[in-house]
């Protein structure tokens, strides 16, 4: 066999690939068996080695073509692992003043959710039995960012968390989704951040339905006209001033001229005997931004002590949160009072105030560099409560003839209503409610 293999060794592997084709090879039982026929040039058992070679020459060009296709295949692999990780994670190159600009993100789009996660090590030293230990206790922390700018390279992202614990280098991962809050039922009688995190400390919100909170208004195609009021409880303002279902009524004035309060006894109005939601009857959104946390609380208590708090959701951005959650707090709010308009419900909105809202947009753009215009507030200033605003209305009966009505606050500065926000949002506004602070101080206020 050895003198048979050296001869074949030197072999032409042509001759091999013509003989293999004149005698195929045979298969029994799954095994390669050299086929025996009378009367070839050769002897039996040459045939038999080279087509046995020639098997193993296929096999091996086989084996070389799969290692082949296997070494793309995992090459195309790691590429689009590493695209993907590209396209969804990103590192932070400054951090500045509540302002993350990170690289990489490659897919990220505006108002996306991204999560910055911070692992905080923390050492305890303790004494057992006379000898020192050092503990070790490591605590994960996460901050939420939403995307807010995009550049050529790079985006910039909101921090509404703690900011000091992104440093940079960090890497931040973005969630592929916009900000979206959980909508429901179960969102009635809670206090929730703009996020649509709980913060009553009644525990979380299991609503497995969520929305968007920016969204398109409603065409005109699928509106109707006002025609259904809106009770405040307030004689001079039913009777002089109605307002309708589906309205945006502005309640415009100088602090302490009881702006807040007419849009409580207005919530307030709203409660019927039988502690129920009807389907004629208006359900609540309160929005506090840039309050007091002493003011929400006491609001929160005042519904609660006259039993008129299961009707009601307050959305809570204050004056101690950042400014990118004051910015997003009547967005959220709109978004839950949206939820009833479309199952046929009428829903209310209060919006107090959106001059610290105004502010709270302004102090946002100058910090991720956006050029100022008048009084430095941004050039969309206006489009900025004109969308916010947009939403309101009355649907029409094929859409279920739900209806939002907004109640947006405006303070003014010693009745200036020339000022660049009170005239942007007044133009917006249907009608307005103007408290003069000279009135109040003479008694003549709409609750007497």
């Amino acid at each position: 066999m050895a003198k048979i293999s050296n001869k074949i060794k030197h072999q032409n592997f042509d001759e091999v690939k013509r003989l293999t084709n004149i005698y195929p090879i045979i298969k029994k039982k799954g095994k390669t068996v050299a086929p025996v026929y009378s009367g070839s040039s050769i002897g039996l058992k040459r045939l038999g080695l080279l087509k046995y070679l020639y098997v193993r020459l296929r096999l091996a060009e086989r084996k070389l073509e799969y290692i082949e296709r296997f070494r793309k295949k995992r090459c195309e692999i790691k590429r689009t692992v590493l695209e993907k990780f590209l396209t969804h994670v990103g590192i932070v190159t400054a951090v500045k003043d509540g302002i993350a600009t990170c690289k990489g993100l490659n897919n990220a789009s505006l108002m996306e959710i991204c999560i910055f996660t911070k692992e905080l090590v923390n050492e305890t030293n303790s004494t057992m039995n006379g000898i020192s230990h050092n503990l070790k206790e490591t605590k994960t922390e996460s901050v939420i960012g939403i995307i807010s700018s995009l550049e050529y390279d790079s985006v910039q992202i909101i921090l509404t968390g703690k900011d000091y614990l992104v440093n940079e280098g960090d890497h931040v991962l973005a969630l592929g989704q916009v900000l979206s809050t959980p909508v429901g039922p179960k969102t009635l009688g809670r206090v929730i951040n703009p996020l649509g995190i709980p913060i009553d400390g009644l525990g979380d919100i299991n609503e497995q339905q969520h929305a968007r909170i920016e969204e398109v208004a409603p065409g005109i195609v699928d509106r109707k006209s006002v025609h259904e009021p809106v009770q405040t409880g307030i004689i001079a303002v039913d009777t002089l001033i109605p307002i309708g279902r589906g309205q945006r009524e502005l309640i415009i004035g100088d602090r302490k001229t009881g702006k807040t309060t007419l849009a409580f006894d207005t919530i307030l109005n709203q409660r019927n005997d039988q502690n129920t939601i009807r389907q004629t009857d208006l359900i609540c959104i309160y929005a506090s931004i840039g309050q007091k946390n002493s003011a929400v609380v006491e609001f929160c208590e005042q519904l609660k002590s006259r039993n008129a708090f299961y009707y009601v959701t307050v959305v809570s951005a204050t004056s101690s949160d950042s400014a990118s959650l004051r910015f997003l707090a009547p967005y959220t709010a709109t978004t839950l009072a949206e939820y009833w308009r479309n199952i046929g419900h009428h829903a209310l909105v209060v919006y107090d105030d959106l001059s610290k809202h105004a502010d709270a947009y302004r102090e946002v753009s100058l910090l991720l560099r956006r050029p100022p215009g008048r009084e430095a507030y941004p050039g969309d200033v206006f489009y900025l409560h004109s969308r916010l605003l947009e939403r309101s209305g009355k649907l029409s009966d094929q859409l279920g003839s739900g209806s939002l009505t907004a109640l947006p606050i405006i303070e003014t500065q010693s009745n200036d209503v020339s000022a660049y926000i009170p005239t942007n949002v007044i133009s917006i506004t249907d009608g307005q409610i103007f408290l003069e602070s000279d009135l109040f101080y003479r008694g003549i206020r709409p609750d007497s």
